[in-house]
């Protein structure tokens, strides 16, 4: 005869199983992978997040890039940044004086490599605002020298001042990585945890993906003239980390056999124009990896890796295409960026 407590115990498994099947199905449901993109700062952005529903939603996001050009951009004639270039002061908002104080504070880091006072030079070079490239004259670029340096920078309060007339300031070298981590942060106080924000390149990442594996995002590598890119050889996770890359391959122009790249070096008032196809840098936040990777990329490999080394309180992690001798392709990366490829 059948035993009654046979019949329940496969009743009991038949309902404990049909409850983990719903339960499952519920929270893979919850969980959905949101996609945010569109066209901001003269590139494009992707803004990825996992969340159980639509938290933020692309108004949210426009509004931020919105917030950002009123403060920093220099294609803005009302920006923040602009009425400073045209004046002696501004009251600066959050994200200006965010971004000022880091670029004082690198400024100082690198005995000035990194420098916003470098606008003159990058409009000299045709990087800037009006875009007319061509090598200028030796003497054009010494007379600019002077205007250039962030000790005629100071702020008190929240007011930036010039000590020098005619300094000017262009953010754009640390800007971009600030969007990103500004987008980031937005994400946070929503309460989403597992996020990638993509600003042109600039990238930023927490929490596992939809897959509920680690973000993974690809470093783009030239082709041996320069000229184009190939898909992306090496793949890197990030994991509460973020990521900025400076090349010599977007913004450029060639006059004889010299390519000048939009880099430019606040010493020397030279476009950058050395062996370096790209340097990438990993950081804790976006802004500091977008800042140091101009660095990086004037300081060259050996010097640049040197630095890395050198300064592990940055916790910089750094990733060197570039041109040997013969023309050809190579890779060289800090010790500690090795940990981020992806096997």
């Amino acid at each position: 005869m059948p035993s009654n407590k046979a019949h329940f115990y496969t009743y009991s498994m038949k309902r404990f199983l049909l409850f983990v099947g719903i339960l499952c199905a519920t929270n893979s449901y919850a969980q959905q992978l949101f996609t945010l993109q569109g066209k901001a700062q003269g590139t494009y952005y992707i803004v990825k997040y996992v969340a159980d529903s639509q938290r933020v939603t692309q108004a949210e996001v426009e509004a931020l890039f919105s917030k950002m050009d009123s403060s920093l951009s220099l294609y803005k004639g009302y920006s923040r940044i602009n009425y400073f270039n045209a004046h002696k002061s501004v009251e600066m908002d959050a994200y200006m004086e965010t971004v000022v104080r880091k670029a004082m504070d690198t400024y100082q880091r690198t005995n000035g490599l990194f420098d916003i006072t470098v606008k003159p030079l990058v409009d000299i070079w045709g990087f800037g605002v009006k875009r007319k490239q061509g090598v200028p004259a030796k003497d054009s670029i010494a007379a600019l020298l002077p205007l250039v340096s962030t000790k005629y920078l100071s702020i008190k309060k929240h007011q930036l001042f010039k000590r020098k007339n005619n300094v000017e300031i262009d953010c754009n070298g640390i800007a971009q990585g600030y969007t990103t981590d500004v987008i980031a942060d937005y994400l946070v106080s929503k309460n989403i945890e597992r996020y990638l924000v993509d600003v042109g390149g600039e990238l930023r990442a927490a929490g596992n993906n939809s897959q509920n594996k680690i973000w993974t995002v690809g470093i783009e590598r030239p082709t041996s003239d320069g000229d184009d890119v190939i898909p992306s050889t090496a793949l890197v996770s990030l994991h509460n980390k973020a990521i900025a890359t400076s090349g010599n391959y977007r913004r450029f122009f060639d006059e004889g056999h010299t390519r000048f790249a939009h880099t430019i070096n606040p010493k020397t008032g030279e476009a950058l124009h050395n062996n370096i196809v790209s340097v990438t840098v990993i950081a804790n936040d976006c802004i500091t990896a977008d800042a140091y990777d101009n660095v990086l990329i004037l300081l060259g490999v050996e010097k640049g890796l040197d630095f890395v080394k050198k300064h592990p309180h940055l916790q910089l992690h750094a990733y060197y295409i570039y041109k040997n001798s013969d023309g050809n392709i190579e890779e060289k990366y800090s010790e500690g960026f090795a940990q981020y490829f992806v096997k």
